[in-house]
């Protein structure tokens, strides 16, 4: 007798379960994907226990008959699909036919569909795969379904399931998801009959995400930008540097609806907000994608959340250079809001930086008196801290400068304090002046090599055979750094030339990194990236350093430096180098307001 059996439908179907439903958020993903194919204009999700005891979701949508709904539970069962021909160009949501049969081997299912012409609705139950006849029911049109139970009869998979909280938010994460890319619809979210979400079609993508994202208040901090070039267009709402978090959950993707997980598009994001925001940061990004359906396969994983792009070097070129040509003519100096409470957060929810709460801090407790012009007491360059209680002086004077009709000082060598238009700024000078080198080194670069300086007594240093090798790969990016390096005796090289320009840091120790830099990142990195990692170094080695005392005259000549150099609201790096206090913030804390 042979050992070889053919499994029976139901199996077929469990075991397909597992890769199309992993818990209760996957129906709520299908159920709501279906209805949005049917043409629903509302959609209505009820949830109890995280989805454990009951998933209903109900849309107004084409609804269907009878038949139809007898055979929408049968593996491979669709409408969207009639012949081969047609999976080169998907446009719906849905198509595979693997849900509707998948999660009916898995729960109790009850389903209720009525078509917008039809007297009556009509209605099935599956239990496990074990479906009732259709019979008669009462419902307006549109189609409910209610699943019950999920994975009752495998509590091998049951057991897997987390807390009913956990289950919820990744239910609410695949709702938002659907929330975003249909915007036009009137959507609700309720978990054991409390209301989580009730949203209203026609409000825009923005009124949209202030309404998921409400308790973020990220508002004025997202930029707007749309371009469409060879059969792409793109438009996107991109988060400003001030609200980056710590890992990619803000990053939503959609391709002509449809939420995408993408490896090319990640990297363009990615890449696009190189210098804007720290490397260990992520940008928010709500990024909308159109094109032809057949410029693109779905159909590589039963979730759909892959996509397989015909050309994706076109879409990461494309999407780079939407993203990167907007944040580039941005304004992306960072507005300081003073904390609203205890610990220094502010009213968007995220620290200011401990400059910002410092100073917070600082003007709260103290008022600046500028002493020579109002009571002749002290001389120019010296102001007293007046404690607004009890009227004494501060003992502590601290030095100041001015720059025309403007004052500006200097605070623990590191921060600069100048007056603005409407308020003042707070400089990190280090982080400034890396910026202005970085932009200088790019501008001189592209218009020749750097230039050199022969170097009076030659810096020798060791090297090992991979740092030498790399050394050797890349002759012509020394050259263009204005580096001379030449052999000076076994395993051991010299330093003859360096550039004039990082003249303030120390050959040696440039060169180590350098190599450094070339031995561990160097092979990931093509030549214009390699170059940029270079630059980035070069900059922060000849910049201005934190702790660094400054004369009057080099303070006048960063500011100056800072006004004629673009992009300079965040160094290299993506931190910020400056922060901005408004006179509207001053006069809140002051108690003006």
């Amino acid at each position: 007798m042979g050992q070889i059996k053919v499994l029976d439908q139901n199996m077929i179907n469990m075991i397909a379960a597992g890769e199309v439903i992993e818990r209760p958020a996957s129906v709520v993903k299908e159920l709501m994907e279906n209805s949005i194919d049917a043409g629903a204009t509302k959609i209505t999700v009820s949830i109890e226990d995280g989805g454990r005891k009951l998933i209903s979701v109900t849309d107004d949508g084409c609804g269907m008959d009878g038949g139809d709904l007898a055979a929408a539970f049968e593996p491979h069962a669709t409408s969207k699909l009639k012949t081969s021909e047609d999976l080169q160009g998907i446009s719906t949501l849905g198509f595979r036919g693997e849900a509707l049969a998948s999660i009916a081997s898995i729960s109790q299912v009850k389903a209720v569909s009525r078509m917008k012409d039809s007297p009556g609705a009509s209605c099935v139950e599956v239990d496990c795969g074990d479906k009732s006849d259709v019979s008669p029911a009462s419902a307006d049109y549109g189609t409910t379904i209610q699943v019950r139970d999920i994975f009752y009869k495998l509590p091998a998979r049951r057991k897997f399931l987390r807390t009913a909280n956990t289950e919820m938010e990744h239910i609410t994460e695949h709702f938002i998801r659907i929330a975003l890319a249909n915007d036009g619809l009137d959507m609700a979210l309720y978990h054991n009959g409390k209301e989580i979400y009730l949203l209203s079609g026609g409000q825009g993508v923005r009124g949209r995400i202030a309404e998921l994202f409400s308790s973020y208040e990220f508002g004025e901090d997202l930029i707007e930008t749309e371009s469409s070039e060879k059969d792409l267009h793109i438009s996107a709402l991109l988060g400003k540097p001030s609200i980056s978090r710590t890992n990619s959950k803000f990053q939503y993707v959609f391709l002509n609806g449809r939420f995408i997980r993408d490896k090319f598009i990640s990297h363009a994001i990615k890449e696009a907000y190189r210098g804007c925001i720290e490397p260990n940061r992520f940008p928010v990004v709500f990024l909308f994608i159109k094109m032809p359906y057949e410029n693109y396969d779905v159909n590589v994983h039963p979730t759909k959340i892959e996509v397989r792009f015909y050309n994706a070097n076109l879409v990461h070129s494309q999407v780079l250079g939407a993203l990167r040509e907007k944040l580039l003519g941005t304004d992306l100096q960072m507005q300081a809001r003073m904390p609203s409470g205890e610990g220094g957060v502010s009213s968007a929810g995220y620290r200011s930086g401990e400059v910002a709460g410092a100073m917070a801090e600082f003007f709260r407790k103290h008022q600046t008196v500028q002493t020579q012009r109002q009571f002749g007491v002290l001389p120019k360059n010296q102001f007293v801290l007046l404690h607004p209680a009890g009227g004494q002086t501060y003992s502590q004077t601290m030095q100041s400068q001015y720059v025309g009709a403007k004052e500006f000082l200097q605070i623990h060598d590191s921060f600069i304090i100048a007056e603005a238009d409407d308020g003042f700024i707070i400089v990190d000078q280090h982080a400034l002046h890396e910026r202005i080198m970085y932009e200088e080194l790019c501008r001189r670069v592209r218009e020749s090599n750097l230039e050199s300086q022969k170097l009076l007594i030659p810096e020798s240093f060791e090297l090992t055979d991979a740092q030498a090798n790399a050394l050797g790969a890349n002759t012509e990016l020394l050259e263009k750094l204005g580096i001379e390096i030449t052999p000076f005796g076994p395993k051991t090289y010299a330093i003859q030339a360096f550039p004039s320009l990082l003249s303030k840091a120390s050959p040696l120790d440039f060169v180590r990194d350098l190599l450094d830099l070339l031995t561990d990142k160097g092979l990931g990195l093509d030549a214009e990236g390699l170059l940029d990692e270079v630059l980035n170094m070069a900059a922060c080695k000849a910049a201005i350093k934190a702790g660094q005392k400054l004369s009057d005259n080099e303070i006048e000549q960063l500011l100056a430096d800072k006004d004629r150099t673009e992009r300079v609201s965040r160094c290299p790096h993506g931190r910020p180098t400056v922060i901005k206090f408004t006179s509207a913030e001053l006069e809140k804390q002051f108690g003006r307001k």
